[in-house]
């Protein structure tokens, strides 16, 4: 399965600016109750633990269940006082795990 992500967070960020974090991941979310065409039981394969830290403290973080849609996407806020790596992860059923690194310049 080829994982892709979308980040989103501003160019420009003014030290003390309250920012908005957008991020998607391409990810199936099977809940485990559907059946294949054949009627056998589809494992279940979801997201369980999504997180985001600036340089490795927790700034947003949600815990995710099988009625969340395929493709998970969140927006959140977060008060930029200081640049640093926004470290992104995805974490789930089966071992998956995920990670996307990406630099916030504050000024």
């Amino acid at each position: 399965m080829s994982i892709q992500t979308l980040i989103d967070l501003p160019q420009n960020i003014k030290r003390g600016a309250l920012i908005r974090i957008r991020v998607s991941i391409s990810h199936p979310m099977e809940t485990g109750y559907r059946r294949s065409s054949e009627g056998e039981r589809l494992s279940r394969n979801i997201i369980k633990r999504f997180s985001c830290m600036l340089n490795g403290a927790s700034i947003f973080s949600a815990d995710l269940y099988p009625a969340v849609s395929a493709n998970p996407y969140f927006s959140f806020q977060h008060r930029a006082a200081r640049s640093g790596e926004l470290t992104f992860l995805w974490e789930g059923d089966g071992g998956f795990k995920h990670v996307e690194r990406v630099f916030m310049s504050v000024q």
